[in-house]
């Protein structure tokens, strides 16, 4: 048989891998910044660009698409060249793809920085940078589907199955979430309202996570652990139940973010049972990956390579562990909205993904540039550095969280509660400052590991054209019997259409009835759409990221409804939300039931200095909204979009908007001049005011449903 030769493109390999070093470095920079506000708020600088609310949604997007998106790329252009014997389908494509993608990391902070957000978490990018994902994220489908097509190698092994499910799936995920209605160039609404939003950002939410920062790592994982170990995967097998079962049951777990919320029980339900079942794949694929070192252990004593995966993949089975265990119900009352969450997010990204991407780069670059690593000492010295922070990290914050629950729903011997909720901020802060310290560490290790890279480049002789030799693929394939998944493994576009079946099967249970049958959203009479001033005053506390430090989501437990002064939070309240505003931290407390229980003046001063009225408060101050105004040219098209969404304002409504604004704006003017507070208008604070006066009042009027 004749033997063709070829040569692996390692340049848009090396780009991939410097923009996951960089970035990675200025991610961690980011969360060690909004990590230190968190017990030193002045850091804000009263700016608004460099507040928590701001700060906090570019680190975790830099985190997660940055750092890991960068990463899993870096891992599958090295790693789809090799598996299928062939270069990639497209140079071109490959630096479109790298280039487009880069572009819209910048354009992310940036916009995020300025304010511009949908405040969706993990989904928070507007709508033109939405756009750029999709053509992007389909640039990459077609080179590597492309690749695919053209290989050497009849059988597709087990990591190119992770990354075509993953390419799959967080396209329906993107594109379902992100349906909106744009309003100007940087703002838009979601198509979906309260429930039904909280369901497709949860079921967006959770899958973020079970498909970008999971099954395209499992891929690395089954590729780059048995090459660093230099044996095979443990069980084939096993590897085939882990990916079928993971992908099929994933999808349905997204409701257990909102458990004990107004979402339907049924909802909850489906997510708590398939979230317990989600620990048997999970836990399958951590063993298949341990028990691949079998005999090895004293190679992973010696190489910081193989030190770096044993910890990511032990990282990995503790979260698939502590997951499920926190979608129990009674498990969920207690760590919901606390810092046991932030925890537990934090072990599956600085271990699972951070010390995969570490190994990975240790791995990679050494063979590119034909060379040593450096030093292993600095290896080993970033792996325990990196070790010792994320201990120094996580265990704070369980403690933090448990404190919290505990705090919040204690009640004296007469029956009232016996913290307010500032005594449980300042009890927690000194696990805030560990915290940090733990984070200084991990980066630190990030920050050796840019220096040994750079140091290993510096003494090698890149590859930029790796040559390679293999057989063509034959023609004419063997007729004889085979079992089901060895005849998917071959066809790879077979494979994408049964992954994307078994993803949306899920997702589609889930969100078709709470959709389309109307008992599961019950209308309360009460509830009217948001007044203009309103509407501009949420679109404030959206764009200064309120969102990141208060829920607005009482539940149906005796502390809640006792500290927040109301009914807990019904279905029919949020109807008119574009999007919803449940939250998923309390830093602050709950807001559900704001509106009315305190003065106007209360406010202004809260957002001037939130010291002077809550004493020890951990808020920035926002001095921007009482110089900035209220673009009222705005009214009319904000108003038009929530029209078409269907809100029932009335016909021909956009056109006196402004009027009721200025109305409303007046008497809240009025209101505050009574306390020697002078306001223009249409000035950002008075919006603001407006909206959270609003807030939780209308479930106040009238709790009876129809």
């Amino acid at each position: 048989m004749q033997i063709e030769k070829f040569y692996y493109d390692n340049k848009i390999v090396k780009w991939f891998g410097y923009a996951t070093i960089v970035w990675g470095i200025v991610g961690m920079l980011a969360g060690l910044y909004a990590a230190v506000q968190m017990y030193i708020p002045a850091l804000s600088f009263d700016f608004a660009p460099t507040t928590f609310g701001r700060v906090r949604p570019v680190h975790t997007n830099a985190i997660i698409f940055a750092f890991v998106g960068n990463c899993i790329f870096t891992g599958v252009y090295y790693s789809l060249q090799r598996l299928c014997k062939t270069r990639m389908f497209s140079d071109k494509l490959s630096k479109i793809h790298f280039w487009g993608w880069q572009s819209i990391i910048v354009a992310a902070a940036v916009t995020l920085l300025l304010g511009f957000t949908t405040g969706k978490e993990y989904a928070e990018l507007e709508w033109p940078i939405d756009i750029a994902i999709t053509l992007i994220w389909v640039v990459f489908g077609i080179n590597m589907i492309g690749t695919i097509a053209k290989r050497r190698e009849k059988h597709l092994y087990v990591a190119i199955w992770f990354y075509l499910a993953t390419w799959v799936t967080v396209a329906l995920l993107h594109i379902v979430n992100s349906f909106a209605i744009p309003v100007s160039l940087f703002k838009s609404y979601s198509w979906y309202a309260g429930v039904q939003d909280a369901l497709v950002q949860w079921w967006y939410g959770h899958n973020a996570v079970a498909f970008f920062l999971t099954t395209p790592i499992l891929g690395l994982m089954y590729y780059f652990l048995p090459k660093a170990a230099n044996r095979p995967v443990y069980s084939y097998r096993l590897s085939i139940i882990h990916f079928w079962a993971l992908i099929f049951i994933y999808i349905w777990a997204g409701p257990h973010h909102l458990l004990y919320t107004a979402l339907p029980d049924w909802a909850q339900s489906l997510g708590v049972v398939f979230s317990i079942m989600l620990l048997a794949p999970s836990w399958g694929g951590m063993l298949n990956g341990l028990f691949t070192l079998r005999g090895a252990w004293d190679k992973v004593r010696e190489d910081p390579v193989l030190k770096f995966f044993v910890v990511a993949v032990t990282c990995y089975g503790m979260s698939t562990f502590e997951g499920p265990m926190m979608s129990l119900k009674n498990v969920n009352a207690i760590a919901h909205f606390t810092d046991w969450v932030i925890a537990h997010v934090h072990i599956g990204g600085l271990g699972w993904n951070g010390f995969m991407a570490f190994g990975m780069l240790y791995y990679i670059v050494p063979k590119m540039w034909g060379t040593e690593l450096y030093s292993k000492k600095l290896a080993n010295a970033h792996f325990w550095l990196g070790t010792i922070g994320i201990v120094i990290y996580a265990i704070p914050l369980y403690w933090a969280g448990f404190m919290q629950a505990q705090m919040w729903r204690t009640f004296t011997e007469a029956g009232q509660l016996k913290f307010q909720f500032m005594e449980t901020v300042q009890a927690i802060l000194p696990m805030y400052v560990s915290r940090s310290v733990g984070g200084l560490l991990y980066l630190a290790g990030a920050i050796i590991m840019a220096y040994n890279i750079y140091k290993t480049v510096k003494k090698g002789s890149f590859v930029a054209n790796e040559a390679a030799e293999a057989a063509p693929l034959p023609v004419h394939h063997s007729k004889v019997k085979e079992y089901w998944h060895r005849w998917i493994e071959k066809k790879p576009m077979t494979m994408l259409v049964l992954s994307l079946i078994m993803v949306a099967i899920g997702g589609a249970v889930e969100m078709i009835p709470t959709f389309l049958i109307k008992e599961n959203i019950p209308t309360i009479t009460s509830v009217k759409p948001y007044t203009p001033l309103e509407l501009q005053g949420r679109d404030i506390y959206i764009k200064e990221g309120c969102y990141t430090c208060h829920s607005q989501m009482v539940r149906p437990f005796r502390d809640e409804v006792v500290r927040y002064s109301g009914e807990y939070s019904k279905a029919g309240e949020f109807v008119y939300d574009h999007p919803f505003q449940w939250g998923s931290k309390r830093t602050g407390p709950d807001l559900a039931r704001i509106g009315g229980k305190y003065p106007d003046s209360w406010h202004y001063n809260h957002m001037l200095n939130p010291a002077s009225v809550s004493s020890g408060s951990i808020m920035p101050n926002y001095p921007w909204l009482f110089e900035k105004q209220v673009d009222t040219a705005t009214t009319r098209s904000k108003i038009l979009a929530m029209i078409k969404l269907g809100v029932p304002y009335e016909k021909g409504y956009e056109q006196r908007a402004n009027e009721d604004l200025m109305i409303q704006a007046t008497k809240i003017q009025a209101s505050l001049a009574k306390d020697k507070l002078e306001v223009e208008p249409t000035d950002e604070i008075v919006a603001l005011i407006a909206y959270l006066q609003r807030v939780g009042t209308d479930i106040k009027a009238e709790t009876a449903q129809k």
